[in-house]
């Protein structure tokens, strides 16, 4: 959970290289909609640089981007691999059902009775749909569960906590 007071910043893409010869940009995007990445103003990498960017095009490679200040090809290769971040204030309220990766991280996890299963510490997608990793209670490992309805069933984020369904272990009791 971010401190009281402290920024929290929202990756929206990543620099994957130049483009061309006249300075401008490819960028991966983390947007719903990758022509979005330029409507949140200048981005930052995290540290000191920031970025604005004069115009976009959506290909099918990602966004090719001219950047402020990046006038040729060499400039533009050393920008490769530079992340670009914003802040989670300039980014839209999430719509209904929809929720922003970094406020379900520090939720804490409750099975359907309330009793404590852990913590919810990264939202990861390997390629099939989000999972919510856990940190489970009382333990030292995590455990992977599908963000879906029928894993997680209710999340409060004004209560800070999200009703998760384990999956079984895979023992069965006899009948």
């Amino acid at each position: 959970m971010a401190e009281a007071g402290k920024l929290q910043r929202i990756l929206l893409g990543r620099i994957a290289g130049a483009h061309g010869i006249r300075g401008e940009v490819l960028i991966r995007t983390f947007t719903a909609r990758p022509e979005d990445i330029g409507t949140y103003g200048p981005l930052s990498d995290g540290g000191a640089r920031w970025f604005k960017i004069d115009s976009a095009r959506v290909t099918a490679r990602g966004v090719v981007a001219r950047l402020a200040g990046v006038a040729d090809r060499a400039a533009a290769e050393a920008l490769k691999g530079a992340e670009l971040y914003v802040g989670r204030d300039r980014l839209p309220a999430a719509g209904e059902g929809e929720f922003y990766h970094v406020d379900l991280i520090g939720l804490a996890a409750v099975d359907p009775e309330g009793k404590p299963v852990g913590e919810i510490v990264a939202v990861q997608n390997y390629g099939a749909g989000d999972l919510l990793e856990l940190r489970l209670a009382g333990a030292r490992t995590t455990a992977l569960i599908a963000f879906t309805d029928a894993f997680v069933s209710e999340i409060d984020l004004a209560g800070r906590r999200a009703v998760v369904h384990l999956p079984c272990s895979g023992e069965t009791e006899a009948d």
